[in-house]
C-alpha cells in the first residue's frame, strides 16, 4: 500500500552496490535487503539480527501501532490573530474524483482520517500524477499554513551528518513506514486539518504531509528516540537515516540498539526500503563509503553536460548546481566570478570568454570524481 506521498526520491538515503532479498515475513514476497559485498559471516550476522527483530517492519497501515501521544504528537500553534478559513470545494474532472474516492478510501482504511461535520477550517483536495501515471492526494494547507508560526526546532547541519557517517566500513540505511503517519495529531487540533471531498469532509488523525511544521516535529521525534545514538553509531536528517560502523561486530550492536529504540518507541520500518551491511551508499545528496564522501555522480553528470548558458535562467542552473558541490570545488568562489557576476548585471545577457573559462575549469576538475577522505583513510 503506498501511503508515501514523497516526491523528490533523488535525494533518498540507498546503497551503491546491488543488494539481496531475505524474507522476514510470513510471505516469500516479504523482504528486506543486505548488501551483497558481505563474507558468509558477515552476512549471517547481520542476518541474524534483522530476523531477531522482524516484528519491527510494517507491511500495512494496521502494522504501525502508532507514537504514544504522551511521547509525541503534532500540535498545531496557531496565531491568535489568525481567522479561520474554510475554502470553496474546487471543481475536478472525472479522473480526479475516481482517484480521490480511491485515496480517501485508503485513508479511512489505514485509519489515517475520519469524517468530520462540522468544521471552521476546509482546505481542498489537490491531485499530483506521479512519475509512473499513479495520481498522488495531497491537501491545500495554504491557508492554515500561513496562521501558524514556524516551529524554530533546528534542523542538523547536512556537513555535520555527512562528515559523521562516511569512513565507516559498514552502513545500513533504514526508512520508516509512512514515518510522518506515525505521529498523531493533537486530538485538539485534528479538525483543523479538515479537508472538502466531493461526498464528504474528513480530517486527519495522524499527522499529513504539507503542514508547515511537520518535518520539525518529525526531526524532534527522530532526536528523541535516538538520543544515545545519534552522533555515535547513526546519523538522522528528518526522515533520512543511516547506521555506521567501523566493523561488522560493532555493525551488529549497533543495529540491536536502534532496533530496541524502534521498538521502544513504536516505531516501524518498511522493509521494502531498507537495506542493510552495505559499504557504500547515498545521503543527503551526497555518497558515503569506507573512504570518505564522494559527489553524487549524477550531480557532476549534470554539469559535464551542460552546454554554455544562453539566458541568464540557465546561469542560475548553473549556479546552483555549482553551489551544490561547493565542498569539492576549492576557490568556488574566484572562478566562479565571471558567471556570478551575470546574475547581478541588470543589462543585456552576454556569455564572455571569461566565463566560458570558467565553466570549463569546473568542467576539468569534475571529469575526475572528486573524494573527500576520511581522516582515517588520510
Amino acid at each position: 500500500m503506498d501511503l508515501d506521498p514523497r516526491i523528490n526520491q533523488d535525494e533518498r538515503v540507498e546503497p551503491i552496490e546491488y543488494k539481496q532479498p531475505i524474507q522476514v515475513g510470513a510471505s516469500e514476497f516479504q523482504v528486506t535487503y543486505l548488501g551483497t559485498n558481505l563474507s558468509e559471516q558477515e552476512r549471517m550476522a547481520i542476518k541474524q539480527v534483522v530476523l531477531d527483530n522482524s516484528d519491527l517492519f510494517a507491511w500495512h497501515p494496521s502494522d504501525m501501532p502508532g507514537i504514544d501521544p504522551n511521547f509525541l504528537c503534532h500540535k498545531l500553534s496557531i496565531s491568535k490573530e489568525a481567522r479561520s478559513i474554510a475554502q470553496r470545494r474546487r471543481k475536478a474532472g472525472e479522473e480526479r474524483k475516481a482517484a480521490i474516492e480511491v485515496e480517501v478510501g485508503k485513508l479511512l482504511d489505514a485509519r489515517f482520517i475520519r469524517e468530520l461535520h462540522y468544521t471552521t477550517w476546509l482546505a481542498n483536495v489537490v491531485m499530483v500524477r506521479k512519475p509512473n501515471g499513479k495520481w498522488r492526494m495531497c491537501t491545500d494547507y495554504t491557508y492554515l499554513n500561513k496562521a501558524c508560526p514556524k516551529d524554530a526546532y533546528p534542523l542538523p547541519n547536512i556537513d555535520r551528518l555527512v562528515d559523521g557517517a562516511s569512513g565507516h566500513k559498514f552502513l545500513s540505511f533504514l526508512d520508516a513506514y509512512s514515518g510522518y503517519n506515525q505521529i498523531r495529531m493533537h486530538p485538539q487540533d485534528e479538525e483543523k486539518t479538515a479537508f472538502i471531498t466531493e461526498t464528504a469532509n474528513y480530517c486527519y488523525r495522524v499527522m499529513p504531509f504539507r503542514l508547515k511544521n511537520a518535518g520539525a516535529t518529525y526531526q524532534r521525534l527522530m532526536n528523541k528516540t535516538f538520543s544515545n545514538q545519534i552522533c555515535r553509531s547513526m546519523e538522522v536528517y528528518v526522515d533520512d537515516m543511516v547506521v555506521n560502523s567501523s566493523d561488522i561486530s560493532a555493525h551488529a550492536r549497533d543495529l540491536t540498539d536502534i532496533f530496541q529504540a524502534l521498538r521502544r518507541h513504536q516505531m516501524r520500518l518498511n522493509p521494502e526500503k531498507c537495506v542493510f551491511g552495505v559499504l557504500g551508499g547515498k545521503f543527503l545528496g551526497f555518497m558515503l563509503s569506507s573512504r570518505g564522501i564522494e559527489a553524487n555522480p549524477d550531480k557532476f553528470q549534470a554539469i559535464l553536460d551542460m552546454k554554455s548558458p544562453t539566458t541568464l535562467k540557465e546561469v542560475q542552473k548553473l549556479a546552483g548546481r555549482l553551489t551544490s558541490l561547493s565542498r569539492f570545488l576549492p576557490r568556488l568562489a574566484e572562478i566562479a566570478k565571471p558567471i556570478l557576476l551575470l546574475l547581478k548585471k541588470t543589462e543585456r545577457f552576454k556569455w564572455t570568454q571569461e566565463c566560458e573559462g570558467s565553466i570549463q575549469q569546473f568542467k576539468e576538475r569534475l571529469s575526475t570524481p572528486p573524494i573527500l577522505y576520511s581522516q582515517s583513510v588520510a
